[in-house]
């Protein structure tokens, strides 16, 4: 068993949150085990802009659930959904 990192995209519930708030509500809510690397905001349309969340996370069963949900719990956030997982280099 290894690590795995994954971006997960983090959709706000509209163009008037706060994104810099809820970056820091994300490593608060990381589930034990797992680590931040770094977030960037992305635009998505239309003003709109969803945050990019990089994760180191154990290779076990149920893989980045946890963290889905740890992210998805947060205010402010509409949606979660991982982008890419693989191994670091």
């Amino acid at each position: 068993m290894g690590d795995v990192a994954a971006t997960i995209k983090i959709m706000p519930e509209g163009v008037d949150t706060d994104l810099k708030a809820l970056a820091g509500k994300l490593e608060s809510a990381l589930p034990e085990g797992t680590e931040l690397y770094g977030v960037k905001e992305e635009p998505v349309a239309f003003g709109l802009k969803a945050l990019m969340a990089v994760v180191m996370l154990g290779d076990a069963e149920g893989g980045t659930e946890p963290v889905e949900v740890a992210f998805a719990a947060i205010d402010g956030v509409e949606g979660v959904q991982v982008v890419e997982v693989g191994r670091p280099v």
